[in-house]
């Protein structure tokens, strides 16, 4: 139904102004920022995006900007719609098939947690429905939902239910059971991989794609490590990688998101503070690991 999620997809950051509130006219320098470095798919509203932080309208407004602006610079989006209300998630899904977008993904809803596998596939199955349309990708990630079960389970039993199934936002450590997801029906499954400091060690088990808010400041690092990979050169490959898992440890003790949104503002993207409860650094936490963004050159416009 649609072009794969393959390469990098940036998990986008949700601008805001200084006082919290929206600022959805940032968007455009959003997409110019990541086209000019190689990216050329975005994944919205999700965690990256602080999607449950959102009002109704403020999501909408989210994917209005970026259905405005992404045509312009050959941008696919793929919008979470993901919720603990499955209504507000079928609103989610129907607005961005109106909206024109690329894709849908979803997670499970984390506070009622569906018990069973049939659950959740009925979840799923209610809010691909809302947008039959669009690809939907189920967004898998136990370790902010707490819902866990056999991904490659999940794919048999849901392709039966979900006819624009098209795959599983992967974000989830058991590489085992990502080689088990990525064999099922002869490989017919979508499967961006979602753990930035693993990246080379999915690309090796055989993802093709992957989607990370690291991306969003570090792409060329790791496009320039996916080359080194394809060309056989995997010890430069790694060290490349190592680099940008050093500056994701350095941005994440100090709180992860809050500090990579800062950093993004230094990139010339101001997206602003992330909202309650996450916290934010202070200048004087942000100017401690400022040296060694200087040094790896990410510091800077």
């Amino acid at each position: 139904m649609t072009q794969p999620l393959h390469g990098l997809v940036a998990a986008t950051h949700t601008p805001f102004h200084a006082d919290g509130s929206l600022a959805p006219e940032v968007v455009p320098l959003q997409a110019a920022h990541l086209a000019k470095h190689g990216i050329h798919t975005v994944f919205i509203t999700g965690s990256t995006g602080e999607g449950h932080s959102l009002t109704r309208d403020e999501r909408v407004a989210i994917f209005e900007a970026w259905a405005g602006t992404a045509k312009d610079l050959s941008i696919r989006v793929v919008a979470h719609a993901g919720s603990n209300c499955l209504e507000d998630a079928r609103y989610f899904a129907a607005a961005a098939s109106d909206l024109g977008l690329d894709s849908v993904a979803a997670l499970a809803p984390s506070y009622y947690r569906p018990t069973s596998l049939d659950a959740l596939v009925s979840w799923c199955s209610s809010i691909a429905e809302a947008a039959p349309q669009l690809p939907f990708y189920y967004y898998d990630i136990p370790a902010l939902t707490g819902v866990e079960f056999p991904m490659d389970e999940f794919l048999r039993l849901a392709s039966t239910s979900i006819p624009n199934l098209a795959g599983i936002k992967y974000t989830n450590p058991d590489l085992k059971g990502y080689e088990r997801c990525l064999a099922v029906d002869g490989g017919y499954f979508d499967l961006p991989w979602g753990i930035d400091e693993v990246l080379l060690d999915a690309w090796k088990a055989g993802a093709r794609g992957a989607v990370g808010s690291s991306y969003n400041f570090a792409a060329p690092l790791y496009l320039e490590a996916l080359s080194e990979h394809e060309a056989g050169r995997d010890d430069q490959a790694q060290a490349l990688l190592d680099q940008a898992v050093e500056i994701i440890e350095a941005l994440a003790s100090i709180g992860y998101l809050g500090a990579a949104k800062r950093l993004m503002e230094l990139q010339g993207v101001p997206v602003g503070p992330a909202r309650q409860p996450i916290d934010n650094p202070t200048v004087e936490q942000f100017d401690a690991i400022r040296p060694l963004l200087d040094k790896l050159d990410f510091a800077h416009a």
